[in-house]
């Protein structure tokens, strides 16, 4: 508690607060690429902290909110294959696809397991060989390291019947998405667990080719001022860069031996994002030497073009052109007991930290 507390200082957090209000020149935009920080956000109430010419935004950082329907309709379809056991984060049980929900299919009947990490799900996969047991790997640079253990592990212990649906993606591409969409944004706050993966360097093409700072950032809410008058003080001094509030995790050359493993088991490649569409290189396929784990090549599956709802702005949510008290749908049909779109579905999804923490303040 001792530690908590040293981040969630009163004083602290209003001495930060101060030095904003003193610092601001203008008006400012900033991106948080994180889910964890959107809900920190709203959570700690650091929107009433601010002057009102700083304005923050949510973008594409909830794994659970970019993964593609199309990705959901394949999950369902394989949960519907008697021999299958299909294994997933809770999250994604109750994320729509097309046509129903991998939460309605297991109350159907489908043999759906909610685990805690992929190794949980390797561990169904010894436990009954008469299975093909399919894990979802979902998630960004933070989760990827974690699967990769577990395909080499499947690999030392000679277990068959363990595969991934795979939608592993990274975050700087869609970064890069965003500043080709023209979003105007002042700055970004960045993920903190994404570079004490990557290291700070991942971030670099976002200053040195769009003029746009970046701040990697902790989930406390000194961490989060801090982050937001370091952004301040970039623009002001028109010296756009990649900063590291969050030193005491973040290292220069980050995890190389969680990197080690990612490329060991995978590559880039190109990725389906919900609002972004196909970005390039922005997700991580298995290397050709580990494909007996890929699912889609073991089981193929050819299926119709995913639909989502069109009065669904999530798309526009994860782009940061909306906010979600701008979608139709919001606090009316779609909330958190009756998601319609998957950013109500995660406690770090906008739509639903929107509705737990703002819809009363708007």
């Amino acid at each position: 508690m001792k530690f908590i507390d040293e981040y969630r200082n009163k004083n602290l957090i209003l001495k930060l607060a101060a030095q904003i209000r003193k610092s601001v020149k203008r008006d400012y935009t900033f991106m948080e690429v994180c889910g964890g920080h959107t809900s920190a956000i709203h959570r700690f109430g650091i929107p009433s902290l601010l002057p009102e010419c700083i304005r923050l935004i949510s973008g594409p950082g909830c794994p659970v909110c970019v993964t593609g329907t199309g990705f959901i309709d394949k999950a369902i379809y394989y949960s519907a294959i008697p021999e299958v056991i299909l294994t997933t984060f809770g999250d994604l049980m109750r994320v729509p696809g097309s046509a129903t929900t991998l939460e309605k299919m297991k109350a159907r009947g489908a043999d759906i397991r909610i685990v805690l990490s992929s190794l949980e799900s390797l561990a169904i996969a010894w436990d009954r060989p008469d299975k093909k047991v399919i894990f979802l790997s979902i998630g960004f640079e933070t989760t990827a390291p974690g699967t990769a253990v577990t395909v080499k592990q499947a690999e030392k212990q000679r277990i068959t019947n363990f595969f991934l649906l795979n939608a592993h993606k990274v975050m700087p591409p869609a970064m890069e998405a965003i500043m080709k969409d023209n979003v105007n944004i002042d700055g970004f706050i960045c993920p903190g667990h994404v570079a004490t993966i990557t290291g700070p360097g991942a971030f670099s093409l976002i200053p040195e080719k769009y003029r746009t700072g970046c701040v990697i950032t902790g989930f406390e809410p000194t961490d989060i001022l801090m982050s937001i008058l370091m952004l301040i003080r970039q623009v002001n001094q028109n010296s756009p860069a990649v900063e590291v509030q969050y030193s005491r995790a973040v290292t220069v050359n980050g995890n190389s031996a969680a990197l080690k493993y990612v490329y060991e088991v995978f590559e880039p490649c190109d990725s389906v994002w919900r609002g972004l569409g196909t970005i390039p290189l922005s997700g991580l396929k298995l290397r050709s030497d580990f494909e007996r784990y890929d699912a889609e090549k073991v089981m193929p599956v050819s299926l119709p073009e995913p639909e989502d709802n069109e009065l669904c702005a999530c798309g526009e949510v994860l782009r940061g052109v909306k906010t979600p008290s701008e979608c139709p749908l919001f606090a009316s049909v779609c909330i958190p007991g009756n998601p319609v779109g998957a950013c109500m579905v995660s406690a770090e999804g906008a739509c639903n930290t929107w509705y737990r923490y703002r819809m009363n303040n708007e």
